[in-house]
Order: structure tokens, then sequence, then C-alpha cells
């Protein structure tokens, strides 16, 4: 008498413990190995590629604050060489420069002749400005307006020879 293979009704799971009738079956620990094996993988990347993610936001805020900052120091070498080429005292000018590029920047004046250079320096701001070590300048010449030079401090008065 041969006997005839028997079908089971219920289908088997891989590797579960019991089939889907079983208590571990309809709790949902017993799932399909298909398409839907890798939940939680994407969240996973995420939380890997989010700090890349960041510290490159991180970066190019710092890159944007740092040009605003040159663009500020420009804007006040050349102020501050305008204001000397019309004859204001050095004084006047660390007021403008201060004024345009802001409290932390330092201004310097320096004069050859009828030449003078005005020298704007400040480090670079933003959230990342004092973390990051960068020192930024920016130089401004201007040919006086004025008949008489400039006399700076530790410097002999010249004067404009006359033509003639």
């Amino acid at each position: 008498m041969t006997t005839a293979p028997t079908v089971s009704t219920s289908r088997s799971r891989g590797n579960c413990r019991g089939g889907p009738d079983t208590a571990a079956g309809i709790a949902g620990r017993c799932r399909d190995r298909g398409p839907g094996h890798e939940r939680g993988a994407v969240t996973a990347e995420f939380a890997v590629a989010l700090p890349a993610v960041l510290l490159l936001l991180a970066l190019l805020l710092a890159g944007a604050a740092t040009g605003i900052t040159q663009l500020r120091l420009e804007e006040a070498a050349r102020a501050g060489a305008r204001a000397l080429a019309r004859g204001e005292d050095p004084g006047a000018v660390e007021g403008i420069v201060r004024r345009l590029a802001g409290a932390s920047a330092t201004g310097a004046v320096a004069a050859d002749g009828e030449w003078f250079d005005v020298t704007v320096t400040d480090r670079t701001g933003g959230p990342l400005g004092s973390a990051i070590p960068w020192t930024l300048t920016a130089r401004a010449s201007t040919r006086s307006e004025s008949a008489v030079a400039l006399q700076l401090p530790g410097q002999s008065a010249s004067l404009p020879e006359a033509a003639g």
C-alpha cells in the first residue's frame, strides 16, 4: 500500500517558528521575506548622511558670512580713503571705518607723500567665525585732493612744491 503525500493547508513562512495560524504568526513576528524586509534601511542611511549634510550647510553659511564681511571691509576701506582724500583727520577716518565695517574691525592709515592707504582688517563673522581663524583684509589707496598732505603722527609735514 502506497500512501499519497500529504499537502499542508498552512503556508510555511521561512524561518518563522510556526505557521501564520500560530500565535507568533498572528502577532506579526513572522513576516514575509520579500521587498519589505529592508524596512528601516532608509532611516539608517539618512541618520548616517545627516551629519555630512549639516557640515556642508555650516561650511556654506560660513563662506557666505566671510564673503559678506569681505565686502563690508572693502567698502569701509574705500570710504576711509575718500575721507582722507577730502582732508579728514585719521580719527574721523577710524570712525567711518568702524561704522561701516563693524566694531570689531580695525583700520590703519598710512601716508606716502600725497598718497594715502587705508587698510581694514577683521575676523570672519557668522556662527562659525570663532572656530575658523580667517583674518580678512581690505586696502584702498587714494591721492590727496587738498593742497597740504596729511600729517600723520610720527611723520613730518610735507608740502607740495609750488610750480613756477
